[in-house]
């Protein structure tokens, strides 16, 4: 991917509205994509020691923005032949570990990857282990091998393939069939087929790597850690790999050239799907907003840790990007996403914002 242009009409005071929503002590970064030119803004965070330094390569908890590279896995992996988007997990699993239900059958890998499986948002039995470190990291204790049993027990809300339900579960269960499958860890898996290829240096699934500290309602808290479920939230990434795997995602020929198998996947995953009953227009992982008139289709998925908020969001034509990240819980009334959310709508739609591809 060639490097951005010297950013002369994208200047840093357009971001700036984003910043301005979380208090002084957070540290963030918001980087933007248009018209062909890049532009980003960082603020420092504040700790007992004094103001800690935040750049572009600063690594930011991403939470459920990790879906999107899962999906983009699972569509690498279906373009090489390894799984098939409309795999049942019958196939894939004991039929003692579907939940007792006589659609239970149905339920494929793109339903995990579109929250359309029917699974509930969390593993049954997730709350009593998360309970005695709700604040700080409430899915730690929840075992990897305790996938399946939970899975046997569980209740489907609704037909598979017909309702939007946003689950946790599905797509930790579906990072969990992935890695099985290939016999390593979904980092591993996730380095070898998507970041490497992308050239995402910042991104990885280890929390023992240096990164931001994040921070609820002020409070410093550790590295946010999910051992059961990587595949739905685990991810560490930069501000500056983000918007690179924003524009691979605008552009797939200038991110993988064609006959790799990650340029299809790249297209696959922004494919809309059945417009499910009772939901928004999903692809795989991201979410598809049309907007009334001529107005651009919008990407977009955010996140969230104990201690981080991610947003990320892009149009594919025009050409437009945005990441917005901070290292500090999302409150009730936070209006971070949504910021970042209204400055992607005034890239895309304003005149000459962002034809370049």
């Amino acid at each position: 991917m060639p490097p951005a242009p010297d950013p002369a009409r994208l200047p840093p005071g357009r971001l700036e509205p984003v910043a301005n929503v979380l208090g002084d002590r957070a540290g963030l970064v918001v980087a933007a994509y248009a018209a062909g030119e890049s532009a980003t803004l960082c603020r420092g965070f504040t700790d007992r020691t004094g103001t800690v330094p935040v750049t572009d390569r600063t690594r930011f908890e991403l939470g459920s923005v990790t879906k999107t590279f899962t999906s983009l896995l699972l569509a690498d992996l279906a373009v090489r032949g390894a799984v098939r988007l409309d795999e049942p997990l019958s196939a894939r699993i004991p039929l003692r570990s579907l939940p007792r239900s006589p659609r239970a059958a149905d339920i494929t890998l793109e339903h995990l990857a579109t929250h359309t499986s029917g699974l509930p948002r969390l593993p049954p039995g997730l709350l009593r282990t998360a309970l005695p470190s709700w604040t700080t990291n409430p899915y730690q204790a929840f075992p990897p091998d305790a996938l399946l049993d939970s899975l046997a027990v569980s209740r489907l809300r609704h037909t598979p393939g017909t309702r939007v339900r946003y689950s946790n579960f599905g797509v930790g269960l579906l990072g969990g069939l992935l890695t099985e499958q290939a016999d390593t860890s979904f980092g591993a898996l996730l380095r070898a087929h998507v970041l490497e290829p992308l050239a995402l240096t910042d991104t990885t699934a280890d929390a023992a790597e240096p990164q931001a500290t994040g921070h609820w309602h002020g409070r410093p808290r550790p590295p946010f850690l999910i051992p059961a479920m990587p595949a739905a939230g685990a991810l560490r990434s930069s501000a500056r790999d983000l918007l690179r795997y924003l524009r691979g995602l605008i552009a797939p020929h200038t991110a993988a050239p064609p006959g790799d198998p990650l340029n299809p996947a790249l297209h696959e995953v922004t494919r809309a799907r059945r417009r499910a009953h009772g939901g928004p227009e999903l692809c795989l992982a991201w979410t598809r907003r049309l907007r009334p008139g001529p107005a651009p289709a919008l990407y977009f998925h955010s996140g969230a840790t104990r201690g981080f908020t991610a947003f990320t969001g892009f149009s594919q034509d025009p050409a437009v990007a945005v990441v917005a990240l901070a290292n500090t819980a999302p409150g009730p009334h936070s209006r971070f996403i949504q910021a970042a959310y209204q400055l992607l709508t005034d890239l895309a739609c304003e005149p000459g914002g962002g034809r370049p591809r």
